[in-house]
């Protein structure tokens, strides 16, 4: 990244507040963060969370991850009223966190000023080279003009992840295949070729796709249509039932957290071992179904909190690929080093953990945009 900025990033999801800074390129890090409890009002706490943390002076510009972008923002853009409408406006598709975030570009206006620039950071961006083949549901097409298609999430992860596989292989990220697993409370499986996304397990949500935290992931719609008509469930209770009350913990009967979940494992605790196992069974699947999309596979790509800590889970389902000719070194995969190659020597394909780092990520996206007129709200 060639010139140099004050930058503060702000993550913000459904519980928390993270904040990044840095004189990027270079300069030391500062970060802090902010959580709420899942009952109060985040929109409402964000200013006060905010002006809580002891922001560093001379800040320049301010970049937002901000969840779903929809059809229309298909990469980064400086924030502009219009911008502010059009995110709001997708809040309906990703209600726990457009909202919030909205929330925390309008508290920047009134604590750091209108006059610092924000940058808006979609996660669904990186994902806008979807051929239509890979976006388009295959429901009525009117769906299509509706706005309900494929989108992926995670985007700005696994963005950061192709660039620092590249650095990592020692090869230009257009002649790579890559699958990216980005593992934590979400998760995700998103097939890269030459640098792009290609296809990808979230679609017109964050629900779709392989076994989350507390997530269910794709399931037979039709079990909904069965609760409907015979348990009467409203949507709001679908909603919670499927997004917070699924997953590792609908599962385990105990816990979201793959930690605790191996922990309980140890103990002879057999609901956890299914839930580990049918996380780890839908992973494999998944990643099965990227191969195949990709043609082959270059490296495999481990980041977010499951993905960069869970030995035993890459252990598994490198087991299951090894028809590839893949191999992983135990003792790396054991105790990896972020940012390293695990694979054995002469494993045919490479297996990377990476570091999660979505906010260099949306630093680096600020910065690509610098040369922008700040624009006042």
């Amino acid at each position: 990244m060639a010139g140099g900025m004050r930058i503060l990033v702000l993550n913000v999801g459904s519980s928390s507040l993270k904040c990044w800074f840095q004189d990027v390129p270079g300069g030391q890090v500062w970060t802090a963060k902010r959580e709420w409890k899942s009952s109060e009002n985040g929109e409402a706490l964000i200013g006060g969370l905010l002006q809580s943390v002891g922001l560093p002076a001379g800040i320049e510009m301010v970049g937002h991850r901000i969840v779903h972008g929809g059809p229309k923002y298909r990469e980064s853009v400086l924030v502009t009223p219009e911008v502010r409408s059009g995110i709001a406006a997708m809040a309906e598709f990703a209600p726990t966190h457009n909202r919030i975030q909205l929330a925390a570009i309008e508290a920047v206006d009134r604590v750091i000023g209108p006059q610092v620039p924000q940058v808006a950071v979609f996660d669904t961006a990186f994902h806008s080279t979807l051929a239509p083949s890979a976006y388009i549901y295959p429901g009525p097409y009117a769906w299509l003009e509706r706005g309900i298609r494929r989108y992926g999430f995670h985007g700005i992860s696994v963005q950061y992840s192709t660039r620092r596989a590249a650095e990592l292989l020692h090869a230009p990220a257009d002649s790579l295949r890559l699958i990216v697993c980005h593992l934590g409370n979400g998760a995700s499986v998103s097939a890269v070729a030459n640098g792009k996304s290609v296809d990808t397990s979230m679609g017109f949500t964050p629900l779709e796709g392989i076994m989350m935290g507390t997530r269910s992931g794709s399931i037979d719609p039709s079990i909904l249509v069965y609760l409907l008509r015979h348990e009467n469930c409203t949507a709001d209770e679908l909603d919670e039932m499927l997004n917070r009350k699924s997953g590792l913990l609908g599962v385990s009967g105990f816990s979201s957290d793959m930690r605790e979940i191996l922990e309980a494992i140890e103990r002879g605790n057999d609901r956890a071992r299914l839930a580990y196992e049918i996380f780890a069974h839908r992973l494999t699947r998944e990643i099965g179904a990227m191969l195949a999309v990709l043609g082959g596979v270059d490296a495999i790509v481990f980041t977010g909190g499951i993905g960069e800590n869970c030995a035993p889970l890459r252990e598994d389902v490198c087991t299951q690929l090894g028809f590839l000719g893949l191999q992983l070194d135990p003792a790396k995969n054991g105790h990896p080093n972020l940012d390293e190659n695990i694979a054995a020597a002469g494993s045919a394909v490479q297996v990377l953990v990476i570091r999660a780092d979505e906010d260099s990520e949306i630093a680096r996206e600020c910065l690509r945009l610098r040369s922008a007129e700040p624009v006042r709200a």
